[in-house]
């Protein structure tokens, strides 16, 4: 591990920390907008950022913060989520009355509260934050949905494990840095930059064909989009953002030209990062 900061949202414990702890010492934060600003005001060297569930889709409110914010990507980290049902000794879901944790956790477990219909479902700000809460209220009738490393930070036994609807539940996470004063992953174990993505976010004129010419910048010159996705325009009602990943560095010669073929008639073009992986 470095000596790195490295902020997140929520609790010892939550999904976050975990991928936290593979860039270096985790610095938890209580929201998303207080990780930006600890990277911001150099409190932490780096953060860690959900952005996207394989089975609950974008976290959109980040995609948003990226623009707002003087920061670059850095890397990317994917971290297997393993949702636990917790509670305090003696609890049972037979016996219980709650399950408190993160709305997102809570939705990815729908079988499971369809087959416990004695159990409502509670959403709270956090995953790991659920079970500290269980740990502190010291209620039997209260469970949490959680990860296996908050059951043993707050002393809950774990009453069944895989929760989720999907074996492949899995968080994709940005590693990102101050875009003027950025910090270097070359040191980090498990770093990899043999096979580099970029993310892009751009405006196009509300035109005929504008989306199609802006795809194809990129389909004439064989580079591969690995994901695309609009989101409404917070400066203007009723046009979109479109964030882009593409396989390769920005300053590979054609994605390079690309973005320079872009530009000639998009209404705005950034790029927010090429990056590696850093792996488990």
């Amino acid at each position: 591990m470095t000596n790195l900061k490295i902020a997140y949202q929520g609790e010892p414990g939550a999904y976050s920390e975990i991928a936290a702890l593979r860039l270096g010492q985790p610095l938890p934060c209580n929201s998303f907008e207080e990780v930006f600003s600890a990277v911001e005001n150099r409190r932490a060297d780096m953060a860690v950022l959900p952005m996207e569930n394989s089975l609950g889709g974008s976290i959109h409110q980040n995609y948003d913060l990226l623009l707002q914010h003087p920061v670059v990507i850095k890397a990317e980290t994917f971290v297997k989520v393993e949702h636990c049902l917790l509670g305090l000794g003696g609890s049972s879901p037979e016996t219980a009355q709650r399950v408190l944790s993160h709305p997102q956790a809570l939705a990815q477990c729908r079988n499971f509260f369809a087959t416990h219909p004695n159990l409502t479902a509670e959403a709270a700000y956090d995953t790991a934050g659920s079970a500290k809460m269980i740990a502190s209220e010291q209620d039997p009738t209260k469970l949490a949905i959680a990860s296996q490393r908050a059951g043993e930070l707050y002393g809950l036994e774990i009453l069944q494990r895989n929760l989720a609807d999907e074996e492949w539940n899995i968080t994709r996470f940005f590693c990102i840095t101050h875009a003027q004063h950025p910090e270097s992953l070359e040191q980090t174990a498990g770093y990899d930059t043999s096979r580099q993505k970029t993310t892009i976010v751009f405006t196009l004129p509300n035109e005929q064909g504008s989306l199609f010419k802006a795809l194809a910048t990129m389909a004439l010159r064989n580079i591969d989009l690995t994901k695309i996705e609009s989101r409404p325009f917070r400066k203007k009602a009723f046009e979109y953002l479109f964030h882009v990943d593409i396989l390769g560095h920005c300053d590979d010669p054609a994605i390079s030209h690309a973005l320079s073929h872009l530009r000639e008639f998009a209404t705005m073009v950034k790029v927010l990062g090429s990056y590696g992986v850093v792996n488990a």
